[in-house]
């Protein structure tokens, strides 16, 4: 993928996740949007995995953790989904070492408890990112 594709799919995943925060509001528990988020992305024709399990190569050996990542979106954006008064450092840090660990070039840190979706959503990119075509 493209640096212009990457971008255009997460401006896709948000246009979702206005759509289900509009139709359900702030307040219900995180697994009933990530499941909401799930159905809009496949509805619109997007590859979708949720709650897949986030292996880490250690040295010499892979090791199968109690991670588990909310959302891959077309095996290229990772959706960690949040319900909290305000996002803290570390929901960004562990996005970012999911992205890391999956190799993915972007991730959408989204917190349903808001008022406004796109002023409280927190789009991150890292070096895989940096490397695609323009």
């Amino acid at each position: 993928m493209t640096k212009a594709e990457v971008t255009q799919l997460s401006y896709d995943i948000i246009g979702c996740a206005i759509k289900v925060h509009k139709e359900l509001g702030p307040g219900l528990l995180e697994s009933v949007y990530e499941l909401c988020l799930a159905y809009e992305l496949k509805e619109r024709g997007f590859l979708v995995d949720q709650q897949i399990s986030a292996k880490i190569n250690y040295g010499k050996i892979e090791i199968e953790t109690p991670l588990k990542v909310d959302l891959l979106v077309n095996n290229t954006i990772i959706i960690e989904i949040k319900t909290v008064e305000s996002l803290l450092p570390v929901h960004q840090a562990q996005l970012m070492t999911y992205m890391k660990i999956l190799k993915k070039p972007q991730g959408l840190l989204i917190n349903f408890y808001t008022d406004n979706i796109t002023k409280s959503m927190v789009p991150l990119i890292n070096e895989y990112f940096t490397k695609l075509a323009e």
